[in-house]
């Protein structure tokens, strides 16, 4: 079982996405954890082959922690949407990509989902030693797609996710009131519990 990580811990965030690195940052802030970057260490970013997101955190961290003989940590995210039987999902990010941007991919999906809303937020969270462990957990926020693209804040598919029991997008909030509800901070509590001292949860 991996060790609980006590203040001054060095973790190595293994993302090459700046607003998700910040927001990991943000969470181990009140643990004292100094953490570092994938591009500290020039990482490079290793082939998402998994066929869920635990799959591909794990590889992610694994990779990261290997080469740069610190512990890691990672995560995979994306959006599954019921009109699109699951989709994006894993391939959310590159959906984006060959949809020619995040506002492109956005407006196809809320075409898609006229009738349809019903949609999650999924992130698998991932640590992992230099030698091989790894501990993995799971966060899901169920919502619905927006009418129309909203917000300003946030990154990727935020301005069209409408979190359960909110009017407002993940692109409408806060960062604190996000990350009371989000699917990575939901999968950052069980981290928290399992691995840092003092978890507040």
């Amino acid at each position: 079982m991996i060790r609980r990580l006590e203040a001054g811990t060095s973790l190595l965030i293994a993302t090459h996405n700046k607003a998700k690195h910040t927001e990991f940052i943000t969470l181990l802030a009140p643990f004292g954890i100094t953490c570092h970057s994938a591009k500290d260490f020039s990482l490079s970013a290793p082939d998402e082959t998994g066929l869920d997101f635990a799959a591909n955190a794990q590889i992610k961290a694994l990779a990261a922690a290997r080469a740069s003989g610190l512990l890691a940590l990672a995560d995979d995210s994306g959006l599954t949407v019921a009109a699109m039987s699951g989709a994006p999902g894993i391939r959310s990010s590159r959906f984006a990509t060959e949809a020619g941007g995040y506002r492109q991919a956005m407006e196809a999906i809320v075409l898609r989902t006229r009738n349809e809303p019903r949609a999650a937020f999924q992130a698998a969270i991932c640590l992992a030693t230099p030698t091989g462990e790894t501990a993995t957990y799971i966060g899901i926020c169920t919502g619905t797609i927006a009418s129309s693209l909203r917000g300003m804040y946030g990154f990727g598919y935020d301005p069209i996710f409408i979190p359960v029991g909110s009017s407002k997008t993940f692109a409408e909030m806060s960062e604190v009131e996000k990350g009371a509800i989000s699917h990575r901070a939901r999968a950052f509590r069980q981290f928290a519990v399992a691995h840092l001292a003092s978890a507040p949860y």
